[in-house]
């Protein structure tokens, strides 16, 4: 499969990515829209509820307030009735007291209990109010009325209390719908004697229910005990029809039925009626205490939802829009995505690199600690954290000779421009210290070298320094760099002239420091990164902070000391981004045997008759640190190889030169220097002799290095200062 079959196929599955994506939003949407439209009925209808219960409870409130005088005018005027049942003539003075004092009481009667008064056998004064507001006395003990026949009168006589009847247009009596308020009047003998009435008008009534109006369109309907509609919008049925009859007719005969029984049964609830195919209705009812009325107020559901659904409308086209731009957005991205990706692949190339970059970066300075696991004169310890995946610190150090070379910089700028100059000094400081001594030498080699090919005008900060493992002698040479910390009884700055960095300009001339170090003696180098980390608010850790973070540490130890400064410099920056590259290197000095070590010199000309010398030199040596003869000749026999070869090979045929040989002597272990000025040659570069071979097979030469390195346990070779130095070592 080629690219294009790749980039089609890729098409494919971004065309059907984006499809499924838009049936996914749209399902989302939709049932997104619908958990709201279904929320906002339920609280819109919540609202409707909270609003038809206050007006019911307004209106019932108002008409309790009218019932509630009607039956304290009566029951405040029992006892009157009662003291003048003995007077009948005065009953007639009770019923007009009634109405005179009270507005909405229309008309008053006392009617005795037929038998009651022989002499009276039917006697019912009435007082009623007259259209221009005049008090009329009439009689209602009249064949036509037989006021003993009617509700008012009987049903307090057979429940013994106060009753209120049923709506009814007295035409005997008051001449208007009204509904009466009647109690038993009993004698000072416990009879009943007579039912005091008072009559309330309801046309008050009609207007009051007919008025609530939660919505535009809800309208209220009143019932009496019975049934019967006592108000209603549609006036035919006003007191001509009981809410039985009219719900043999509705649509949704069950849900009305459910109706009419809490409202005859004095309870409180709403119910759910259906319309037509679309429309229903919402009703709710609460009874009128004391009357054993009825009220429901009832409210279409589109004036309840009719809002909702007009938004749900809009959100439904606003949604179908969003869908349309979500398709021409999936259009072009999914032309977009092979661009994408290339790009995608063409950071995670980048990233990879990087990657790379950073390991053979990271592959180039020391990280395995302990750096000398063999030594127990020296404890040292080093971290680098690039600020970016890859850095322009360094550090470096390795020992030769028995002195410790060590190195810290700092590359101006970041990224990959500072890693490639980072990765050339180091490549250049061991290239250079491999042959030199001198940290001035080493320095201004780099320079001079780095300045050659210094096109893109970067330098390096930079501290180069030898120490002396066996006498604890430092030479050092600062370029630029920030001067480290010398570690000794207390802490200060180690004193370092600035000098330049190196790369600005060639011939620049470095100087050269020197210091003895002791016993327990430490060195803390580190780059700018650490003085100049800063936190969110834009501080910086500082070199008072450093100084302060490595007096809290309980002792030398060159691990603890700068896990405790990564720990300080971590919590002080907290959450902000590294602002450059933090590198820190520890050196802590524990060479405790100087005083026991003594140096012997032996110098001869390259003459091969001088080599008896070396016998002797050897022997006093052996003497001097008690080797047993077996040991004394296998040094001898080696030395003398190693002496010999210099004298025959190093200087050109008929010159005269000289050799150096220095012996240093420990407890554990005896060094030779050898070291001459003849041309460069070394010895331990000639190929391994392969002694399994018989002696007319085997190539002349490379016997004599063999045998060298199989009696000592180190050889090693060096050019330096324009010598030769041979080192032979041999521990004891």
């Amino acid at each position: 499969m080629d690219i294009s079959d790749n980039l089609k196929t890729l098409a494919r599955k971004s065309a059907g990515t984006g499809l499924l994506l838009i049936v996914v939003a749209a399902v989302t949407l939709e049932a997104t829209s619908l958990i709201q439209y279904l929320s906002s009925q339920r609280m819109l209808k919540q609202e409707a509820s909270l609003r038809a219960e206050s007006e019911l409870r307004a209106t019932r409130n108002q008409i309790m307030d009218v019932v509630d005088q009607a039956e304290a005018a009566v029951h405040n005027s029992i006892w009157i009735a009662r003291w003048c049942l003995d007077y009948p003539d005065s009953l007639a003075v009770v019923s007009r007291r009634i109405v005179e004092e009270n507005p909405s009481v229309m008309g008053s009667t006392i009617a005795l209990v037929p038998g009651y008064n022989p002499k009276l056998p039917l006697f019912s004064p009435y007082v009623c109010r007259t259209a221009d507001g005049n008090l009329e006395l009439k009689s209602l003990a009249t064949e036509e009325y037989n006021y003993p026949a009617q509700e008012w009168f009987t049903e307090p006589l057979n429940y013994g209390f106060g009753y209120w009847s049923e709506p009814y247009i007295d035409e005997g009596g008051g001449e208007v719908l009204m509904t009466t308020y009647s109690v038993p009047v009993v004698d000072n003998d416990g009879h009943v004697a007579a039912v005091l009435t008072a009559d309330v008008s309801l046309d008050w009534l009609t207007e009051l229910v007919g008025s609530v109006r939660v919505y535009p369109n809800a309208f209220s309907v009143l019932i009496s005990r019975e049934g019967k509609i006592m108000v209603s919008p549609v006036e035919e049925l006003n007191m001509q029809q009981n809410i039985r009859e009219v719900g043999k007719s509705a649509k949704d005969t069950a849900n009305f039925n459910q109706l009419a029984d809490g409202m005859l049964s004095g309870k409180a609830g709403n119910v759910s009626l259906k319309q037509s195919r679309r429309e229903r209705m919402f009703v709710f009812y609460a009874p009128v205490e004391k009357t054993g009325w009825s009220m429901a107020i009832a409210i279409p559901d589109s004036e309840i939802y009719g809002e909702i659904r007009r938004m749900s409308m809009l959100v439904t086209i606003l949604m179908l829009v969003g869908l349309g731009m979500l398709i021409l957005i999936l259009r072009s991205a999914a032309k977009n995505q092979l661009k994408v990706s290339a790009l995608k692949e063409k950071k995670d190339r980048m990233e990879n690199e990087l990657r790379i970059g950073h390991n053979i970066q990271m592959s180039m300075i020391p990280k395995i600690f302990p750096a000398f696991p063999d030594r127990k004169d020296i404890d040292m310890y080093a971290s680098i954290v690039p600020a970016k995946e890859v850095g322009g610190d360094l550090y470096d150090f390795y020992i030769r000779d028995e002195k410790l070379f060590f190195c810290i910089g700092d590359v101006s700028g970041k990224g990959v421009p500072a890693s490639l100059v980072m990765a050339v000094t180091r490549s250049l400081f061991r290239m250079v210290s491999a042959h030199e001594k001198s940290p001035q030498r080493i320095v201004t080699l780099m320079n001079e070298s780095m300045s050659d090919m210094n096109e893109n005008e970067m330098f390096v900060t930079f501290f180069c320094g030898v120490l002396d493992m066996v006498s604890g002698h430092l030479r050092y040479c600062n370029a630029g760099h920030n001067p480290p910390l010398i570690y000794t009884d207390k802490i200060q700055f180690l004193p370092a002239k600035p000098n330049l960095p190196l790369g600005i300009m060639p011939g620049m001339s470095f100087a050269e420091q020197e210091m003895d170090l002791n016993y327990d003696d430490a060195l803390y180098l580190y780059t700018d990164g650490l003085s100049e980390a800063e936190n969110l608010s834009h501080e910086q850790f500082g070199e008072d902070r450093m100084v302060s973070v490595l007096k809290t540490c309980k002792n030398k130890n060159a691990k603890d000391n700068l896990e405790v400064m990564h720990k300080a410099v971590s919590d002080f920056v907290g959450e902000a981004d590294p602002s450059d590259d933090l590198t820190m290197l520890f050196i802590h000095y524990l060479n405790d045997m100087q005083p026991d070590e003594t140096e012997r010199h032996l110098i001869l000309h390259n003459d091969i008759q001088q080599i008896p010398q070396l016998a002797e030199f050897i022997e006093t040596i052996a003497d001097e640190i008690k080797l047993d003869q077996g040991m004394a000749m296998s040094l001898n026999l080696a030395l003398e190889e190693a002496v010999t070869n210099v004298i025959l090979y190093a200087y050109p045929e008929g010159s005269d030169g000289l050799v150096d040989i220095e012996a240093v002597m420990s407890k554990d272990k005896l060094k030779f220097i050898i070291s001459d000025s003849g041309q460069a040659f070394d010895p331990t570069a000639a190929p391994e002799a392969d002694v399994t071979l018989g002696v007319e097979d085997r190539p002349i030469g490379g016997l004599g290095i063999y045998l060298v390195r199989n009696i000592m346990d180190t050889v090693s070779y060096a050019r330096a200062d324009g010598k030769n130095v041979l080192t032979l070592t041999k521990k004891l």
